[in-house]
Formats: structure tokens, C-alpha cells, sequence
């Protein structure tokens, strides 16, 4: 069905990517390309005096190593990492990388977000291709 998924993930307890993968795996034709993709937020200029100067490439190689793994189950599997603000980096990778559907997983709402989480709702409403939300 698609050729070029890209599959945000986010690595905390309440959001595993399991759900995503499969669909992913349900959704990707024969040959294509599954993208996990890791955005590692920007920390604001007050954060960097308290942290130690090698501590954003070690946490870059962890989160790289495991999306490796992750990847080397899916055919077609690949990771990356990147810098940036979590909906807007999405979106720019996806552009400047030919994605044709985006799988992207949502958190259970609260009062403020109420029909998606923050940037599953800007990825939906930007994304100049198809999206999957899953819950």
C-alpha cells in the first residue's frame, strides 16, 4: 500500500510503539521503507549550564541503539534521530524524505488536547501526506 512509512516514536511507559509497528507492518507494500524516527527536543538555554557537555551525544547514541534494534525486526527497517521541536521536525522530515504515510501514536487526552495529543494533532493537520493516528 505505501512505500516510505515514517513511524515517530517516543520512548516513555504510557506509549509503546507496538501498536504503530503493526500497523505499519499491515500498511508497508512489498520493498518499502519503514522509518523510525526519534526527535530529541532542544534544551532551552537556562537547562545547558546543568548538564554535562557530552550528555546530548550519549543520550543520542542510546536512543539511536535502541531504535536500531527496534528497526532490525520491521523489513525494511531503518532508524533515525534528529534534533528539534517534536511536530514541526516530523513534518520536515517527511517532506524533505518522500513519505507517503505517516503512523504516528497518541497519548489518551486531557482537558486541553481533548481529540489528539499536541503534536499528533499539528502532524495530522499539516502533513502533506496520509496519517495514521493510533490510540
Amino acid at each position: 500500500m505505501y512505500k516510505n512509512i515514517l513511524v515517530p516514536i517516543v520512548f516513555d511507559p504510557e506509549n509503546t510503539p507496538d501498536a504503530a509497528l503493526d500497523v505499519a507492518k499491515v500498511l508497508a507494500r512489498d520493498g518499502a521503507r519503514v522509518t523510525l524516527l526519534h526527535v530529541i527536543e532542544e534544551l532551552p538555554g537556562y537547562a545547558t549550564s546543568y548538564v554535562s557537555a557530552d550528555y546530548i551525544e550519549r543520550s543520542r547514541e542510546s536512543v539511536k541503539k535502541r531504535l536500531d534494534q527496534i528497526a532490525d525486526m520491521i523489513p525494511g527497517g531503518e532508524a533515525a534521530v534528529i534534533h528539534g521541536h517534536s511536530a514541526r521536525s516530523i513534518l520536515d522530515w517527511a517532506e524533505e524524505n518522500d513519505t507517503d504515510c505517516i503512523i504516528v501514536s497518541s497519548h489518551k487526552p486531557g482537558l486541553q488536547d481533548y481529540f489528539l495529543g499536541g503534536t499528533a494533532a499539528r502532524v495530522v493537520r499539516y502533513a502533506q501526506c496520509a496519517v495514521h493516528v493510533i490510540r
